[in-house]
Protein backbone atom coordinates (compact mmCIF):
# COMPACT_ATOMS: atom_id res chain seq x y z
CA UNK A 1 0.00 0.00 0.00
CA UNK A 2 1.29 3.86 -1.47
CA UNK A 3 -0.25 5.11 2.11
CA UNK A 4 -1.65 3.94 5.57
CA UNK A 5 -4.63 1.67 5.33
CA UNK A 6 -7.33 2.53 7.85
CA UNK A 7 -9.79 0.42 9.26
CA UNK A 8 -12.99 1.97 11.01
CA UNK A 9 -13.29 -0.85 13.53
CA UNK A 10 -16.84 -1.33 13.75
CA UNK A 11 -16.92 -4.69 15.83
CA UNK A 12 -20.19 -5.22 17.99
CA UNK A 13 -20.87 -1.62 18.44
CA UNK A 14 -23.95 -2.38 15.91
CA UNK A 15 -25.40 -4.22 19.27
CA UNK A 16 -27.15 -6.58 17.23
CA UNK A 17 -28.76 -4.56 15.15
CA UNK A 18 -28.32 -5.07 11.03
CA UNK A 19 -29.93 -1.43 10.46
CA UNK A 20 -27.14 0.28 12.96
CA UNK A 21 -24.55 -2.01 11.25
CA UNK A 22 -25.59 -0.18 7.74
CA UNK A 23 -25.14 2.74 9.55
CA UNK A 24 -21.72 2.46 10.43
CA UNK A 25 -20.68 1.49 7.13
CA UNK A 26 -22.50 4.95 5.63
CA UNK A 27 -20.62 6.78 9.08
CA UNK A 28 -16.93 5.12 8.14
CA UNK A 29 -17.68 6.18 4.38
CA UNK A 30 -18.51 9.57 5.07
CA UNK A 31 -15.41 9.56 7.24
CA UNK A 32 -13.12 8.41 4.13
CA UNK A 33 -11.30 5.37 5.47
CA UNK A 34 -11.06 2.16 3.36
CA UNK A 35 -11.98 -0.64 5.71
CA UNK A 36 -14.66 -1.24 7.80
CA UNK A 37 -14.63 -3.85 10.25
CA UNK A 38 -16.80 -6.24 12.38
CA UNK A 39 -16.72 -9.12 13.99
CA UNK A 40 -17.73 -12.93 13.37
CA UNK A 41 -18.77 -15.56 15.88
CA UNK A 42 -21.23 -17.95 16.91
CA UNK A 43 -21.61 -17.60 20.58
CA UNK A 44 -21.95 -21.26 21.27
CA UNK A 45 -18.37 -21.75 19.81
CA UNK A 46 -16.53 -19.05 21.10
CA UNK A 47 -17.31 -19.32 25.11
CA UNK A 48 -18.54 -21.49 27.53
CA UNK A 49 -21.94 -20.90 29.12
CA UNK A 50 -20.21 -19.74 32.39
CA UNK A 51 -17.59 -17.65 31.09
CA UNK A 52 -17.07 -14.11 33.00
CA UNK A 53 -16.89 -11.11 31.01
CA UNK A 54 -14.02 -8.32 31.43
CA UNK A 55 -13.97 -5.77 33.88
CA UNK A 56 -14.62 -3.36 31.29
CA UNK A 57 -17.63 -4.93 29.66
CA UNK A 58 -19.42 -5.45 33.14
CA UNK A 59 -19.15 -1.76 33.60
CA UNK A 60 -21.06 -0.92 30.09
CA UNK A 61 -22.97 -3.93 30.28
CA UNK A 62 -25.90 -6.03 31.99
CA UNK A 63 -24.59 -6.95 35.50
CA UNK A 64 -26.76 -9.80 35.56
CA UNK A 65 -25.76 -11.69 32.36
CA UNK A 66 -22.17 -13.59 32.02
CA UNK A 67 -19.92 -13.18 28.59
CA UNK A 68 -21.81 -16.21 26.58
CA UNK A 69 -25.41 -13.78 27.60
CA UNK A 70 -23.84 -10.56 26.57
CA UNK A 71 -22.38 -11.98 22.96
CA UNK A 72 -25.70 -13.61 22.43
CA UNK A 73 -27.03 -10.10 21.77
CA UNK A 74 -24.59 -8.82 19.66
CA UNK A 75 -24.69 -11.61 17.16
CA UNK A 76 -25.82 -11.14 13.30
CA UNK A 77 -26.34 -13.72 10.90
CA UNK A 78 -24.77 -15.32 8.55
CA UNK A 79 -27.40 -13.74 5.70
CA UNK A 80 -26.69 -10.44 7.43
CA UNK A 81 -22.92 -10.23 6.70
CA UNK A 82 -23.44 -11.45 3.30
CA UNK A 83 -25.64 -8.16 2.97
CA UNK A 84 -23.12 -6.21 4.49
CA UNK A 85 -20.68 -7.74 2.38
CA UNK A 86 -22.34 -6.70 -0.54
CA UNK A 87 -23.23 -3.08 0.90
CA UNK A 88 -19.55 -2.17 1.47
CA UNK A 89 -18.67 -3.33 -1.91
CA UNK A 90 -21.43 -1.13 -3.25
CA UNK A 91 -19.63 1.48 -1.14
CA UNK A 92 -16.32 0.72 -2.77
CA UNK A 93 -14.60 0.09 0.53
CA UNK A 94 -12.94 -3.16 2.12
CA UNK A 95 -15.20 -5.22 3.74
CA UNK A 96 -13.25 -6.97 6.47
CA UNK A 97 -14.09 -9.02 9.63
CA UNK A 98 -12.38 -10.96 12.64
CA UNK A 99 -13.52 -14.36 12.64
CA UNK A 100 -13.68 -16.07 16.17
CA UNK A 101 -14.21 -19.40 15.55
CA UNK A 102 -13.35 -21.92 12.78
CA UNK A 103 -17.24 -22.03 11.23
CA UNK A 104 -16.58 -18.02 10.96
CA UNK A 105 -13.80 -18.35 8.81
CA UNK A 106 -14.97 -21.25 6.63
CA UNK A 107 -18.21 -18.35 5.89
CA UNK A 108 -15.91 -15.68 5.50
CA UNK A 109 -13.83 -17.65 3.13
CA UNK A 110 -16.48 -18.43 0.88
CA UNK A 111 -17.25 -14.56 0.45
CA UNK A 112 -13.75 -14.64 -1.23
CA UNK A 113 -12.39 -12.06 1.09
CA UNK A 114 -8.94 -10.81 0.38
CA UNK A 115 -7.71 -10.26 3.59
CA UNK A 116 -8.17 -12.03 6.64
CA UNK A 117 -8.08 -9.81 10.42
CA UNK A 118 -6.96 -12.22 13.18
CA UNK A 119 -8.08 -10.72 16.65
CA UNK A 120 -5.74 -11.01 19.76
CA UNK A 121 -7.34 -13.20 21.94
CA UNK A 122 -6.86 -16.10 19.11
CA UNK A 123 -2.68 -15.49 18.52
CA UNK A 124 -2.60 -18.76 20.60
CA UNK A 125 -5.20 -20.91 18.56
CA UNK A 126 -3.13 -23.07 16.85
CA UNK A 127 -6.09 -24.87 14.75
CA UNK A 128 -7.21 -22.19 14.25
CA UNK A 129 -4.16 -19.94 12.74
CA UNK A 130 -3.64 -23.38 10.57
CA UNK A 131 -6.96 -22.96 9.41
CA UNK A 132 -6.44 -19.32 8.40
CA UNK A 133 -2.90 -20.03 7.56
CA UNK A 134 -3.79 -22.81 4.49
CA UNK A 135 -6.25 -20.13 2.58
CA UNK A 136 -3.24 -18.51 1.31
CA UNK A 137 -4.49 -15.25 1.72
CA UNK A 138 -3.35 -11.77 3.42
CA UNK A 139 -3.65 -11.94 7.51
CA UNK A 140 -3.35 -8.66 9.53
CA UNK A 141 -2.28 -10.13 12.91
CA UNK A 142 -3.24 -8.51 16.04
CA UNK A 143 -1.07 -8.72 19.21
CA UNK A 144 -2.65 -7.27 22.19
CA UNK A 145 -1.86 -9.30 25.40
CA UNK A 146 1.36 -11.20 23.50
CA UNK A 147 4.97 -11.66 23.85
CA UNK A 148 7.34 -11.78 20.74
CA UNK A 149 7.66 -15.41 21.45
CA UNK A 150 4.03 -15.70 21.20
CA UNK A 151 3.93 -13.61 17.95
CA UNK A 152 7.09 -15.52 16.60
CA UNK A 153 4.98 -18.83 17.32
CA UNK A 154 2.21 -17.69 15.35
CA UNK A 155 3.57 -15.85 12.72
CA UNK A 156 5.79 -19.37 11.99
CA UNK A 157 2.30 -21.19 11.71
CA UNK A 158 1.10 -18.86 9.68
CA UNK A 159 3.84 -19.27 7.44
CA UNK A 160 4.20 -22.82 7.38
CA UNK A 161 0.62 -23.30 6.64
CA UNK A 162 0.78 -21.60 3.50
CA UNK A 163 0.72 -18.48 4.33
CA UNK A 164 3.48 -16.06 2.05
CA UNK A 165 5.52 -13.82 4.92
CA UNK A 166 4.98 -10.65 2.74
CA UNK A 167 1.31 -11.12 3.35
CA UNK A 168 0.66 -10.67 6.96
CA UNK A 169 1.22 -7.32 8.86
CA UNK A 170 1.00 -7.72 12.02
CA UNK A 171 -0.33 -4.76 14.27
CA UNK A 172 0.70 -3.61 18.08
CA UNK A 173 -2.23 -3.58 20.29
CA UNK A 174 -3.46 -2.95 23.76
CA UNK A 175 -6.02 -5.60 25.10
CA UNK A 176 -7.85 -2.78 27.54
CA UNK A 177 -10.64 -0.45 26.71
CA UNK A 178 -9.91 2.10 26.67
CA UNK A 179 -5.82 1.27 27.12
CA UNK A 180 -4.02 3.89 29.51
CA UNK A 181 -1.54 6.03 27.78
CA UNK A 182 1.14 4.35 29.80
CA UNK A 183 0.33 1.06 28.35
CA UNK A 184 0.53 1.75 24.89
CA UNK A 185 4.23 1.37 24.53
CA UNK A 186 3.92 2.11 20.99
CA UNK A 187 7.46 1.77 20.48
CA UNK A 188 6.95 -2.01 20.76
CA UNK A 189 5.77 -1.67 17.19
CA UNK A 190 9.25 -1.10 16.11
CA UNK A 191 10.96 -4.25 18.38
CA UNK A 192 7.97 -6.04 15.74
CA UNK A 193 9.23 -4.88 12.66
CA UNK A 194 12.83 -5.57 13.49
CA UNK A 195 12.21 -8.46 15.04
CA UNK A 196 10.17 -10.48 12.16
CA UNK A 197 11.13 -8.28 9.21
CA UNK A 198 7.33 -7.58 8.08
CA UNK A 199 5.09 -4.78 7.62
CA UNK A 200 3.77 -3.12 10.92
CA UNK A 201 0.72 -1.48 12.20
CA UNK A 202 -1.14 -0.23 15.21
CA UNK A 203 -4.49 -1.34 16.91
CA UNK A 204 -5.74 1.61 19.25
CA UNK A 205 -7.72 1.30 22.19
CA UNK A 206 -6.55 4.56 23.56
CA UNK A 207 -9.01 7.56 24.07
CA UNK A 208 -8.34 10.23 21.25
CA UNK A 209 -6.29 10.24 18.12
CA UNK A 210 -2.75 11.33 19.27
CA UNK A 211 -1.29 7.33 19.55
CA UNK A 212 -2.31 6.71 16.03
CA UNK A 213 -0.85 9.50 14.55
CA UNK A 214 2.16 8.89 16.04
CA UNK A 215 1.95 5.35 15.12
CA UNK A 216 2.06 6.84 11.48
CA UNK A 217 4.61 8.71 12.28
CA UNK A 218 6.81 5.69 13.18
CA UNK A 219 5.86 3.52 10.31
CA UNK A 220 2.66 2.24 10.60
CA UNK A 221 0.91 0.79 7.43
CA UNK A 222 -2.18 -0.15 8.90
CA UNK A 223 -4.23 1.96 11.84
CA UNK A 224 -7.11 0.34 13.31
CA UNK A 225 -9.63 2.01 15.20
CA UNK A 226 -13.21 1.58 16.99
CA UNK A 227 -16.24 3.83 16.00
CA UNK A 228 -19.21 4.39 17.19
CA UNK A 229 -22.66 6.22 16.47
CA UNK A 230 -22.48 7.49 19.89
CA UNK A 231 -20.91 6.94 22.90
CA UNK A 232 -23.36 6.55 25.29
CA UNK A 233 -25.47 3.45 23.28
CA UNK A 234 -25.03 0.79 25.32
CA UNK A 235 -22.57 -2.02 24.51
CA UNK A 236 -18.82 -2.97 25.77
CA UNK A 237 -16.84 -0.86 23.36
CA UNK A 238 -19.10 2.03 22.49
CA UNK A 239 -17.08 4.05 25.27
CA UNK A 240 -13.51 3.61 23.62
CA UNK A 241 -14.72 4.45 20.35
CA UNK A 242 -14.67 6.93 18.06
CA UNK A 243 -17.67 8.92 17.31
CA UNK A 244 -17.90 9.59 13.31
CA UNK A 245 -16.79 13.15 13.69
CA UNK A 246 -13.75 11.98 15.31
CA UNK A 247 -12.99 9.55 13.05
CA UNK A 248 -13.08 11.85 10.29
CA UNK A 249 -10.67 14.26 12.33
CA UNK A 250 -8.53 10.93 12.82
CA UNK A 251 -8.70 10.05 9.18
CA UNK A 252 -7.64 13.54 7.70
CA UNK A 253 -4.72 14.14 10.56
CA UNK A 254 -3.14 10.85 9.25
CA UNK A 255 -3.19 11.80 5.73
CA UNK A 256 -1.59 15.11 6.90
CA UNK A 257 0.94 13.00 8.79
CA UNK A 258 1.49 10.65 6.05
CA UNK A 259 1.88 13.81 3.33
CA UNK A 260 4.82 15.74 6.02
CA UNK A 261 6.75 12.53 6.09
CA UNK A 262 8.32 12.62 3.09
CA UNK A 263 10.92 10.40 0.91
CA UNK A 264 13.60 11.25 3.55
CA UNK A 265 15.74 12.99 1.07
CA UNK A 266 16.90 16.58 2.69
CA UNK A 267 16.21 19.15 -0.01
CA UNK A 268 14.54 23.24 -0.78
CA UNK A 269 10.87 22.74 -0.93
CA UNK A 270 8.55 24.44 -3.84
CA UNK A 271 6.85 25.79 -1.06
CA UNK A 272 10.45 26.88 0.00
CA UNK A 273 11.86 28.13 -3.66
CA UNK A 274 9.95 31.62 -3.43
CA UNK A 275 11.19 32.32 0.50
CA UNK A 276 14.83 31.77 0.16
CA UNK A 277 15.98 34.95 -1.40
CA UNK A 278 13.83 36.96 0.86
CA UNK A 279 14.98 35.07 4.23
CA UNK A 280 18.72 34.87 3.14
CA UNK A 281 21.72 37.38 2.77
CA UNK A 282 23.82 38.93 0.83
CA UNK A 283 27.00 40.91 0.95
CA UNK A 284 26.21 44.49 0.68
CA UNK A 285 28.11 47.62 1.38
CA UNK A 286 27.85 48.83 4.84
CA UNK A 287 27.93 52.34 3.72
CA UNK A 288 29.63 54.20 0.29
CA UNK A 289 32.59 53.06 -0.77
CA UNK A 290 34.86 54.49 -3.47
CA UNK A 291 36.00 52.50 -6.61
CA UNK A 292 39.99 51.59 -5.42
CA UNK A 293 38.70 51.15 -1.81
CA UNK A 294 39.84 47.86 0.30
CA UNK A 295 36.89 45.57 1.50
CA UNK A 296 36.81 45.59 4.92
CA UNK A 297 34.77 44.99 8.36
CA UNK A 298 34.63 48.22 7.99
CA UNK A 299 32.36 48.84 4.63
CA UNK A 300 30.71 45.55 4.12
CA UNK A 301 28.40 43.47 6.06
CA UNK A 302 25.41 41.00 5.70
CA UNK A 303 21.65 41.73 4.98
CA UNK A 304 18.57 40.62 3.51
CA UNK A 305 17.85 39.79 0.77
CA UNK A 306 19.77 36.68 -0.71
CA UNK A 307 19.84 37.69 -4.23
CA UNK A 308 23.48 38.94 -4.50
CA UNK A 309 26.89 37.01 -3.22
CA UNK A 310 26.28 34.36 -0.26
CA UNK A 311 27.91 35.47 2.73
CA UNK A 312 29.68 32.34 2.48
CA UNK A 313 31.70 34.09 0.00
CA UNK A 314 32.88 36.63 2.78
CA UNK A 315 36.48 35.55 2.82
CA UNK A 316 36.52 35.16 -1.25
CA UNK A 317 35.61 39.25 -0.97
CA UNK A 318 37.61 40.50 2.30
CA UNK A 319 40.50 42.54 1.50
CA UNK A 320 39.88 42.71 -2.31
CA UNK A 321 39.53 46.30 -4.75
CA UNK A 322 36.31 48.10 -5.40
CA UNK A 323 36.01 47.96 -9.19
CA UNK A 324 33.32 50.40 -8.62
CA UNK A 325 31.70 53.15 -6.36
CA UNK A 326 28.97 51.42 -4.60
CA UNK A 327 26.04 53.53 -2.39
CA UNK A 328 25.08 52.00 1.62
CA UNK A 329 23.21 48.57 1.15
CA UNK A 330 23.95 47.89 -2.29
CA UNK A 331 25.36 44.27 -3.36
CA UNK A 332 28.65 43.63 -4.03
CA UNK A 333 29.84 42.41 -7.05
CA UNK A 334 32.84 40.04 -7.56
Amino acid sequence: MKKVFIIAEAGVNHNGQFEIAKELIDAAVKADVDAIKFQLFKTENLVTKKAEKAEYQKISTLKSENQYDMLKHFELSYNNFFKLYNYCKSKKKFFLCSPFDLESIDFLNKLKIGIFKIPSGEITNLPYLEKIGKLGKKVILSTGMADLGEIENALNILVKSGTKKENITILHCTTEYPTPYEDVNLRAMLTIKEAFKVNVGYSDHTLGIEVPLAAVALGATVIEKHFTLDKSMKGPDHKASLEPHELRAMVLAIRNVEKSLGDGIKRLSKSEINNKKIVRKSIVAKREIKKGEIFSLKNITVKRPGIGLSPMRWYDILGKVAKKDYKEDELIEN
